[in-house]
């Protein structure tokens, strides 16, 4: 019996298994990173084509812990332009603030905001947002300046400043 020198080869079989070279399988491991790093930054807030916006709150910080539609904001009308507190609560409620039902208060010149302790930020937001200088923003010292606001956060009191703009 005569043996060959040659290498013996299996005859392949349909369906018998592919093994793709070396080239093609670092191309496929290569675009598997790219398409994991593209879904991971996609879902992460901190990446680049993050969405999410968060807050963190630090010792050092001055960013508000409660968010502002969970201020109580009560608008009063310190003028006699109808309807005026109705529009600033209306425009504060657009803005996300909670903001009351209007109410009638002291008449005064110049539009006044006031704040509970711990509520400063809010209050100067609120100034801010409704163009009224940061100096109109002071601590609430008489609970009763508006009827029925003894529990609220922030007390705005338009004056004739903003009644004349409306």
């Amino acid at each position: 019996m005569s043996e060959s020198s040659g290498p013996q080869h299996e005859s392949h079989t349909p369906g018998s298994h592919y093994q793709p070279g070396l080239g093609v399988v670092l191309l496929i491991l290569v675009l598997f990173v790219v398409a994991a790093t593209l879904m991971l930054r996609s879902t992460n807030p901190s990446g680049p084509g993050g969405t999410t916006t968060t807050t963190t709150t630090t010792l050092a910080s001055t960013q508000p812990t409660i968010p502002k539609t969970r201020v109580r904001v009560q608008v009063a009308n310190g003028t006699n332009v109808t309807g005026l507190a109705r529009s600033y609560t209306q425009r504060l409620t657009t803005l996300g603030w909670d903001a009351l039902p209007e109410v009638n208060g002291p008449v005064t010149t110049a539009t006044i905001v006031y704040y509970r302790g711990g509520f400063s930020w809010a209050a100067r937001e609120i100034a801010q947002e409704l163009k009224v200088k940061a100096t109109a923003v002071h601590p609430l010292r008489d609970p009763k300046v508006v009827i029925g606001a003894s529990t609220d956060d922030v007390i705005v009191v338009l004056g004739h400043d903003l009644g004349a703009k409306h």
